[in-house]
């Protein structure tokens, strides 16, 4: 087994391509201890969790994962939706109370279009809960863009090209809107507001590795530098189970121009700015490649469990739901309930997340999980725990 406990990239300070969860080792001790123990089980709530404030979207990216979501006729969340502010409200406090230190807003749509976020993220500040924002940042508020940068730890930015032209083509809008434009000055504003806030908050750029958007990458790169941004994450495209669009399903990252691309991106990288290349997840999709490729050594080198759904993250969609995992949206096993009728609490001591548990110890393949899903090197952490060499007491 590889070691997939830390990223191995020394640009990687925010261990984007790597996990933090080695930093929690009360809530993983009482995991291990609970394991068989519904009793203990059902307490033990997440650390981290995403909520999906809206499930629109200002954008109709070509990568989006969750296109599923609006353009499905079978499922709940079809609908134009967004949650409800007074009762999330309540929740809000409910899950400081239960001990969940982080909330990403993200989800099926565009979460800055929820009219209450900043009180949103007041609330989570108030209650010493981190937060922190997946976003176009396509916003015209400037007032918003402040109350973003005031309350999160981190705000990474979805960018789908490096100029007008290719960025307009993937994320599938038109190019007189200049939205590329937009979003330039906006990040712009972004970083002159922290200045005068003085906080921490991280600002950083995201770009996912397509046929599309190649040519563009290195420019991209140069704009982040220059702009004054802390980091831009290069990543490979995962096709989710659900997902309508399949036209990057078979992108084959061992083509030489995507190896070769990490060392260009380096010249780049500086003292200040970052340049995350995710090699680490390229290199799982190379391997799983080849497995597929070769029946016997298929699933060798990946854990056979999930062992972090439904313990350590959760994810709660625009209409309410509670999901053990964003994996499996649609499948009854995964949810366990909805906040707009039941507090967090009864939710995930309930018999749907017992019955979840019991599922994925039984039944779930991951070979059918999304590859590099947000789990991905946790589970080969919790793997190696539940899974030990014989020689671990020589440290």
């Amino acid at each position: 087994m590889k070691d997939h406990f830390h990223s191995h990239n020394k640009n990687d300070d925010y261990k984007i391509d790597a996990h933090k969860l080695i930093y929690h080792p009360e809530r993983v001790s009482e995991w291990l201890k609970s394991i068989g123990d519904w009793e203990k089980e059902k307490n033990i709530f997440p650390i981290y969790m995403e909520i999906s404030p809206v499930s629109y979207c200002n954008h109709r990216c070509k990568f989006c994962a969750l296109d599923f979501v609006n353009n499905s006729t079978t499922s709940s969340s079809s609908t134009i939706s967004k949650l409800d502010t007074k009762i999330l409200a309540n929740r809000i406090k409910e899950f400081a109370d239960l001990g969940i230190k982080s909330i990403m807003f993200a989800g099926e749509g565009e979460p800055t279009l929820h009219p209450d976020l900043p009180q949103l993220l007041d609330l989570c500040s108030e209650y010493k809960i981190d937060t922190s924002l997946t976003t176009n940042f396509i916003i015209k508020d400037k007032t918003k863009i402040a109350n973003f940068v005031k309350n999160c730890k981190w705000i990474k930015i979805s960018v789908g090209g490096g100029n007008e032209e290719t960025y307009s083509k993937i994320h599938g809008t038109k190019a007189k809107a200049n939205d590329f434009e937009i979003l330039m000055e906006n990040i712009k504003y972004a970083l002159s507001i922290r200045k005068d806030f003085r906080n921490d908050c991280a600002i950083g750029m995201q770009i996912i590795l397509l046929p599309d958007n190649f040519d563009s990458v290195l420019e991209l790169a140069e704009k982040a530098a220059n702009l004054g941004v802390d980091y831009l994450v290069v990543k490979p495209y995962s096709q989710h189970p659900l997902s309508i669009t399949s036209e990057y399903a078979n992108i084959d990252y061992k083509e030489e121009r995507y190896l070769s691309l990490e060392s260009e991106l380096k010249k780049i990288s500086t003292d200040k700015f970052k340049i995350i290349y995710r090699s680490q997840a390229i290199n799982h999709y190379i391997q799983n490649e080849r497995s597929e490729q070769n029946e016997q050594s298929e699933g060798q080198d990946r854990y056979k469990t999930c062992y972090s759904v439904p313990f350590f993250w959760s994810y709660i969609t625009a209409i309410g739901d509670v999901l053990g995992c964003s994996n499996w949206f649609n499948n009854e096993h995964f949810n366990y309930g909805n906040i707009n009728n039941n507090s967090f609490a009864q939710i995930w001591r309930g018999e749907k997340r017992k019955e979840s548990i019991n599922y994925i110890k039984e039944k779930l393949k991951v070979s059918d999980c999304r590859l590099n899903c947000r789990m991905e090197n946790v589970n080969y952490y919790l793997w190696e725990l539940i899974n030990p060499h014989p020689h671990v007491n020589f440290i």
